[in-house]
């Protein structure tokens, strides 16, 4: 067995938007004995930052005439090719190398080993594991530090104090193909992975500081998180799950509807620093009531704020405009008196729909009374229960829409008979309602009618 040290300098932190403008190569034999070396600048054909310039020393001049990585490919593909690729973080430098020669028609496939994953089980007890602040722990020297050439020597004493380390064979148990310990972003112990369950749920990605930076919705959550580092995506979020990720945490959930469900909750709760669909704030607009002088009863459209008491709430405008125009035309009311855009209704539609109202032709109490029945109508929006398989044998999962919104979900008895609405909003957990979980619980009753309890109006 040969292993191949490998350190590179990029343009950015990502493969698929960035290039290599260094890279350092030494091959060492089973005994950790260097056999053979090759360092080159490389020109990216890309600019190199400022911030990257001053990290590196790398000018974009230093780079000019430097040879393109497809005049190096060759080379690279030879000497990275049946060893162990080794670095590290290992899939950053491995991202960047594989992506690199795919575009010059080699397809590099290579064991790989981080030695910030070796060093945390064989060397424990360190406050970091950087490369420049375990050298300096270890005595190991680090010269010429954030340059290709500086960091491969730094890594190859590493890596070399690892291998006379390692006396309980844990860089073969790595190199097996059931191993997901090479796959892993280097700071996440394998133990996080080693507890998912292969059941539906939320899981958690968390930086150093144990914040949340991303949740994730599964069917499985062991297969779904594992395809997050299981492949060697070139792309900037698994870069970035790669880099700041330190901590898995997970939250099963009897459905993959309930999982649906809870993401999109704790989106909003958290506001995670990686996810980005979903991350927007919504504005609640409702149909609310009130008495003119004239002693008739107006609707209209205002925004939701604390202590205001609305008929009913949409999470859009439009929606909300939608609705009024629909109680306006069933209910026979006057649309000026529910402040309707005078250029959606013509003169005869008015007439049809207003008695006089608006003039006062049309007594009060007579039109009132149409009114009262409409905004019944506002109060008694369907609600219903999607029940499912729970979590647990003896378990059911529960999904409750009261009056036309999502109210909450949790699990309830197997052995429960669910007859009326009321029982259920003492058994679920209340969540904040969003436009997106209404929208999928709407759509999923309509879908999986079988799995829905629906309430009389009355309860």
């Amino acid at each position: 067995m040969q292993y191949a040290i490998v350190d590179i300098e990029t343009t950015g932190t990502y493969a698929a938007a960035s290039g290599i403008t260094e890279i350092s190569i030494q091959v060492l034999d089973a005994d950790g004995v260097v056999r053979d070396r090759y360092e080159t600048l490389v020109n990216p054909v890309h600019q190199i930052p400022g911030y990257i310039q001053a990290l590196t020393g790398i000018s974009n001049g230093m780079v000019a005439t430097a040879p393109l990585f497809e005049a190096i490919a060759e080379k690279i593909y030879a000497l990275l090719q049946d060893k162990v690729f080794v670095a590290h973080s290992v899939n950053f430098d491995y991202s960047f190398v594989k992506s690199q020669l795919q575009a010059c028609g080699y397809e590099l496939n290579t064991h790989k080993l981080c030695t910030v994953r070796l060093s945390r089980k064989l060397l424990p007890g360190h406050g970091s594991y950087s490369l420049g602040k375990l050298c300096q722990a270890l005595g190991i020297g680090h010269y010429n530090k954030h340059r290709a050439g500086g960091d491969t020597d730094a890594t190859v004493a590493l890596f070399q104090l690892l291998l006379q380390k390692d006396t309980e064979g844990h860089i073969t148990k790595s190199l097996k193909k059931t191993s997901k310990e090479q796959a892993l972003p280097p700071n996440v112990p394998k133990s996080d992975f080693d507890q998912l369950p292969y059941t539906p749920g939320v899981y958690y990605f968390h930086d150093d500081k144990g914040k949340v930076v991303y949740v994730g919705k599964a069917k499985n959550i062991r297969y779904r998180v594992s395809s997050h580092f299981s492949n060697n995506s070139t792309g900037r979020q698994r870069q970035h799950f790669m880099r700041y990720v330190h901590h898995i945490s997970y939250e099963e959930c009897g459905t993959e509807l309930m999982a649906a469900v809870k993401e999109s909750t704790e989106i909003k709760r958290l506001w995670p620093r990686f996810n980005a669909s979903q991350k927007r704030r919504e504005e609640l607009y409702g149909i609310v009531s009130y008495e003119d002088q004239n002693g008739y009863l107006r609707l209209g459209i205002d925004k939701m704020v604390r202590g205001k008491l609305l008929l009913n709430s949409f999470h859009h405008l439009e929606g909300a405009k939608a609705s009024l125009r629909q109680l306006v035309q069933d209910y026979r009311l006057c649309p000026r008196l529910c402040f309707i855009d005078e250029k959606l209704v013509d003169e005869t539609m008015h007439r049809l729909l207003c008695g006089g109202a608006c003039e006062k032709k049309e007594a009060p109490e007579r039109y009132n009374g149409r009114v009262l029945e409409a905004m019944e109508y506002l109060g008694n929006l369907p609600s219903f229960a999607i029940v499912d398989r729970g979590i647990h044998h003896d378990e059911r999962s529960c999904i409750l829409v009261w009056k036309g919104s999502f109210y909450g979900m949790g699990f309830i008895s197997g052995e429960m008979q669910i007859e009326r609405a009321e029982q259920l909003r003492d058994q679920v957990t209340p969540y904040k309602e969003n436009s997106t979980i209404t929208n999928m619980l709407f759509a999923y009753a309509k879908r999986y009618p079988s799995k829905i309890i629906q309430f009389d109006q009355a309860s």
